[in-house]
């Protein structure tokens, strides 16, 4: 079987798609293509498709990635091109090529957001969401397969830089796996003394993904 892995972006109205339904387009586009996918054998047969951190609904991203294989035979030549121009608004595969590394390298996710506040940010707020997000300790409740436990986020985020006015850019670099972390359990630890600077409505996207020596994960 040979394996690709395919490099999209999901902006725009496609960032609302879920998961499985994302799954289902690409298999659509890909069939529309012409690419030719592996299947699974038995009795319900499934294209070999799988996807490194799948993205939260409502999150854009510039750096997905996606593993397919490929039928002995099938075309592996032009395959984002021609993938690309059967999907949907908002999707769009960048580049194909045959990984070298597993997903489970991937140890860090660079995001980029926007914290939007109804009545204006508070006063200092730069400040003092630096000092929260620099912090040496920073407790959350975070859900996991066992219930809700408390995690202490500090030692996975790095490389915060915030700016701003009555709009706040926030980018960052987050764990991607073991454990997990989200822009939204990052926003969840702004409570207490640190309640006003929870903004009315925030963004956030994807900008790269990196293994644990922070070099760009292919």
């Amino acid at each position: 079987m040979n394996k690709q892995r395919l490099r999209y972006s999901k902006t725009g109205t496609a960032k609302y798609i879920s998961h499985l339904d994302l799954m289902d387009t690409m298999r659509r586009a890909m069939n529309r293509a012409g690419v030719g996918l592996k299947y699974s054998e038995g009795f319900n047969p499934h294209p070999y498709i799988s996807v490194a951190l799948p993205l939260p609904v409502g999150c854009e991203s510039i750096c997905e990635l996606m593993d397919i294989g490929l039928d002995d035979g099938a075309r592996a030549d032009d395959i984002a091109e021609r993938v690309s121009a059967s999907l949907p608004g908002g999707l769009s595969i960048s580049e194909a090529y045959t990984p070298a590394r597993k997903f489970i390298d991937i140890q860090w996710i660079g995001i980029s957001g926007r914290l939007h506040y109804d009545r204006g940010a508070p006063d200092d707020a730069v400040k003092r969401l630096i000092e929260r997000f620099r912090a040496e300790s920073i407790i959350i409740s975070k859900k996991t397969k066992r219930g809700e436990t408390e995690i202490d986020i500090a030692p996975f985020i790095k490389d915060v830089v915030i700016a701003g006015d009555n709009v706040i850019s926030f980018d960052a670099k987050i764990s991607a796996q073991n454990p997990s972390l989200s822009p939204e359990n990052m926003m969840s630890s702004l409570t207490g003394e640190f309640g006003e600077l929870a903004p009315d409505f925030a963004v956030f996207s994807r900008m790269e993904i990196f293994d644990s020596d922070m070099l760009i994960f292919r």
